[in-house]
Order: structure tokens, then sequence, then C-alpha cells
């Protein structure tokens, strides 16, 4: 099994134990915040799930109906994850409403507060892991579940300091307030995730950085040709598909043009560990641009 879903699998062990410790600390307190707390880890559970069955399918090689892969369906993990998010806060919202219309003093706070912070902190550990390991191993399915899971820390911590408050001042109100106000800031980083996936699956402009480095790459190893332009990068999951025309004399032999183009394909590889695909369309010297290219 590869790595990303290893990783998306821990993901659903780790998702279920915070599960059931934040729904011992609602139990003991009867805190509406730390139960809104809870019923965002629940989302995480599912949505770890949908990460790990989209890794599955992700990773499937191409077929006669996907002659490109089936990458992007890290993607529709990630929109999918985040309008649980969306959906999560908006219920969160919902038991803040009727808290804030009955709010009610919380029993053994102190205990809850200690059993919530043990959640939040295993949490934490794991949605870093996850951040590091998604962005290193390029698979956007896993920086969404990592960016999800920080908002449950978020989250958490928002609760906590809620529930601290309102125990310290005997305004009982404090705790459902704070949670819809947690509720909002999740709304938003649902907003990004959805907004971010989409972007990717319409094959949005990718990173400037990204664009840099493939152009140098191309200007380092084009020894021989005169230009490079009309220069395309998409990505989808862990592949980079990279086009672009490249001007070479008009009078140059095939396997000399042949050369120069397996050489930039080497190298573009090389940089994205095996995970491009490469398209070169030769040109002869009158086609040059000479404007808004790769000058070689």
């Amino acid at each position: 099994m590869p790595r990303t879903q290893k990783a998306a699998l821990a993901t659903v062990a780790v998702g279920l134990i915070v599960l059931g410790i934040k729904l011992l600390a609602w139990w003991v307190t009867g805190s509406i915040a730390l139960f809104s707390d809870a019923l965002e880890s629940t989302i995480n559970v599912v949505a770890a799930i949908a990460v790990f069955v989209a890794l599955r399918v992700a990773a499937m090689p191409a077929d006669d109906n996907h002659p490109y892969g089936h990458q992007k369906a890290e993607y529709l993990s990630a929109v999918f994850e985040g309008v649980l998010v969306v959906i999560a806060a908006l219920l969160i919202l919902r038991e803040a409403y009727y808290g804030l219309l009955s709010p009610e003093p919380l029993t053994a706070p102190a205990l809850g507060l200690a059993i919530n912070g043990a959640a939040s902190v295993l949490n934490a550990l794991w949605a870093v892991l996850l951040l590091r390991w998604g962005r290193a191993w390029r698979s956007p399915a896993l920086v969404a579940d990592g960016r999800h899971i920080l908002t449950d820390v978020f989250t958490s911590i928002g609760v906590i300091a809620g529930i601290i408050l309102a125990t310290a001042t005997g305004q009982d109100w404090i705790d459902p307030a704070l949670a819809a106000l947690v509720a909002l800031n999740i709304l938003w980083t649902g907003w990004k995730m959805v907004r971010e996936a989409t972007g990717a699956l319409m094959d949005e402009l990718p990173d400037p950085g990204l664009i840099e480095d493939v152009t140098r790459i191309i200007r380092n190893h084009a020894s021989g040709a005169q230009e490079a332009h009309d220069l395309k990068i998409r990505v989808a999951g862990a592949m980079t598909f990279i086009d672009f025309h490249l001007i070479l004399d008009g009078q140059m032999s095939v396997q000399d043009s042949h050369d120069i183009c397996d050489r930039l394909e080497q190298a573009l590889k090389e940089a994205f560990d095996g995970k491009a695909s490469i398209q070169i369309h030769v040109e002869p010297d009158h086609k040059a641009k000479n404007e808004g290219v790769v000058g070689l």
C-alpha cells in the first residue's frame, strides 16, 4: 500500500480515538461547545475515509477512459472535505444558538478541559505530520486533511478558552457564544479549502514559484535550442503536466532535435521525482516569437 494511503488510513484511526475522547469530555461537562467540538471530529472521521478512497482511486494507472490518469480524484476529496467543514460549522452554529437561548452551568469543567486538551494535542501532532507528508509527497488530499484537522485544533483551543472564561465569571452564555465565533472561523476555512480544490480541478495557473522553477530548468538544459514559448503547466495530484514549444534551427537533423528534447525531458522529470508528463512541440526558427518567452 502506498505511503499516502497508509497515512490516510491511520488518520481514520486517529480520528476515531480523538472522537471518543471528545465525546467523553462532553459527557463529563455537558458543554455545548465541547459537544460542537466532538461534532466536528465526527466530520473528520468521515472526511478521512473519503481521503483514503480518493487516494486509492488517484493511484490507479491511466487507462483507455482516463489517459491522463486518475490524480484529480484527490481534488474531489478536498472539495468534499471542505463541504463537510462548512456543514460542521453550520451544525455548531445551530447548537450555539439554542445554547444562547437557554444557557446552562457546566459540570466538572476542569476534568472536561483536561480530557479535551489531550485530544487536541493528539490532533495537533497528527495535523502537523499530515501537512508535512502531504507537501513532501505532493498530495493535495493529505494537505487538505491536515488543514481540516488543524481547524479542529483551533476549535478546541477556542472551546477551552470559553469554558475557562465561563467558569471563572459564572457567565454561562459565554460557552455557546464562543462556540458560534469558532464556527464562523471554520466556515471561512472550509470556503478556502473548496476554493483551492475547485481551482485545481479547473486547471488554474499554478504557483508562480513552480513556473519559475520549470522556466529555469528549460533555460539551463536546452543548449542548442533558440527559444521556448507557449509554456503551459498544470498540476493534478502528484503529477505535473508541462508542455511548450521549442524553437530550433530549421536545418537541424531530427536526431539532434530529439537529443535536445530528451535532455529537457530527463531534467524536468528528475526535478519532479519522475512524476511529470512532458510534451515538447518542436518548431523551426522562423516560428520564434521573441516576446514573453524563455530566451535560450
